[in-house]
């Protein structure tokens, strides 16, 4: 007999409805049921949709190609009604069936801005339920390969430690581990190690990570979070371009400037880009053009983790990296000596002809 739920009722495994593994296992421990009410002509015009963290990197990986089994904890009403919506997008949905209030909100964009109605984080998890959950997730994991660590919807959902527990078995059972968090849990995967963490500038100003505001200050806390246990570092600077460390040394990653209509879901789009790339035996270096290009389309489109697969590669073509010397005091943002790859070269001559 199943154990009890904190609530005295019994939570249930859900099993995957997919046939083989996928090509990336994310663990999105609450996904959101998201309300949008918008306006079509003299009408509301009103949008329900899976969201959350983990289901914006999922709807960005389908379109590029990528197949996707999602580790999540589907919670009464509202999880019944996420996993319809998540299958029919075609994502493999596994983890834990459970009673209670899941995570949800209502937003209104009718006047332009978006207005909150109402928000719930839903509840945390109980423990049997995490249990569930982690040993689902470390099935999937290891059977894919490469796994993302996404948040959960509210503070309270789950112990940070979880993510230091999950990287380091993830690894030990020889899978890659892509994360794309901050605060306490950002601390735990670099505790457990990463092969991959994304974040952004604003994201390591919050946790107090950098000294200042400067590039060098940002290459600095890159370097910390690097001999902390992340292979690679990704930090978004939007709309400044990004940087990536990884054991070769930085890249400066520029990205095609588009017209703005939402920021929200770019960077999810960026880790989900990435990602893509990893499962299909690119490098890091590689990948990051895949998804600064998936980045820099999401934030021209209301949809958040959406895209059209061609534009992507489109603009894929037009993403410049060069390399910057791995030098407290190097800028990033002026030319520099030493070696440069043939694609910095040619952004340092674009810049030079502007």
């Amino acid at each position: 007999m199943p154990p009890a739920s904190a609530q005295g009722v019994a939570s249930t495994a859900c099993h995957s409805y997919g046939e083989g593994m996928s090509d990336v296992t994310i663990f999105a421990p609450s996904p959101t049921l998201t309300v949008t009410v918008e306006e079509h002509g003299a009408e509301p015009d009103i949008h329900v949709h899976a969201g959350g963290q983990g289901v914006w990197q999922a709807r960005m990986l389908l379109r590029l190609g990528v197949s996707v089994t999602m580790c999540c904890a589907l919670t009464g009403e509202i999880g019944r009604m996420l996993r319809h919506l998540l299958e029919d997008e075609g994502v493999t949905v596994t983890g834990v069936d459970r009673p209670g209030k899941g995570s949800a909100y209502v937003h209104d964009r009718r006047g332009g801005d978006r207005r909150i109605v109402v928000e719930t984080e839903g509840e945390p998890l109980a423990r049997h339920d995490l249990d569930e959950l982690y040993g689902v997730t470390l099935r999937e994991g290891l059977a894919s390969g490469l796994v993302i660590l996404s948040g959960p919807a509210g503070e309270e959902a789950l112990p940070a430690d979880t993510y230091r527990r999950l990287a380091t078995d993830l690894r030990e059972g020889g899978a890659k581990v892509v994360v794309d968090l901050a605060s306490d849990r950002l601390d735990a995967a670099l505790d457990g190690g990463v092969d991959v963490l994304k974040v952004s500038d604003a994201e390591l100003a919050d946790d107090a990570l950098l000294s200042g505001d400067s590039p060098a200050d940002i290459m600095a806390a890159m370097r910390a979070l690097h001999q902390r246990g992340a292979d690679a570092v990704i930090v978004s600077r939007f709309p400044e371009p990004m940087l990536l460390l990884d054991r070769d040394g930085f890249l400066e990653i520029t990205s095609p400037s588009m017209q703005v209509a939402d920021t929200r879901g770019a960077g999810d789009s960026l880790t989900a880009g990435v990602a893509a790339g990893m499962a299909r035996g690119e490098s890091v270096r590689e990948s990051i053009k895949t998804g600064a290009a998936a980045g820099a389309l999401n934030v021209t489109r209301h949809g958040l983790g959406t895209g059209d697969p061609g534009a992507i590669a489109r603009l894929r073509e037009s993403v410049t990296v060069r390399e910057i010397i791995d030098d407290s005091a190097a800028s990033i943002d002026q030319p520099v000596t030493g070696h440069v790859s043939p694609d910095g070269l040619a952004a340092l001559a674009d810049r030079e002809t502007d």
